[in-house]
């Protein structure tokens, strides 16, 4: 893993969550895009080398929607940047972890993820994220 990508905040009003963390982090996204897959729309707040990834679900069956019924709005899910995601999900195996995907999938951002079940990284959602070439 070479470094933290992004942290994932489970959010329930994308637009006005845009509004409190642009003056948070005066600065504002740099990109909103929706993720069918996961059922969410994303948005993304640069700094530096890492980012922020506000993340509203677009439906009930959405992860996000789920999170927030259960835990609230709030930090959701850490993300790691690797160069090669399906041998760091080999190693991650073949260490003890359970993965939450068997293959990677195309996330927001240019990415290719997938997840560390929480179970297995004390309580933390862990994403692993590869950027597409």
């Amino acid at each position: 893993m070479n470094r933290i990508e992004h942290i994932g905040i489970a959010v329930k009003n994308l637009d006005d969550s845009n509004k409190l963390y642009a003056k948070l982090l005066g600065k504002t996204h740099y990109k909103i895009e929706e993720v069918l897959s996961e059922g969410v729309r994303t948005s993304f707040f640069e700094l530096g080398e890492n980012k922020v990834e506000l993340l509203e679900a677009m439906n009930n069956e959405s992860p996000i929607s789920k999170f927030i019924e259960k835990k609230g709005e709030g930090i959701h899910h850490i993300a790691f940047a690797v160069d090669d995601i399906v041998s760091e999900m080999t190693r991650l195996k073949n260490e003890g972890f359970k993965l939450l995907n068997e293959v990677p999938k195309k996330g927001a951002d240019n990415k290719l993820i997938a997840f560390v079940h929480p179970k297995s990284a004390n309580g933390v959602l862990v994403e692993l994220c590869q950027e597409i070439e």
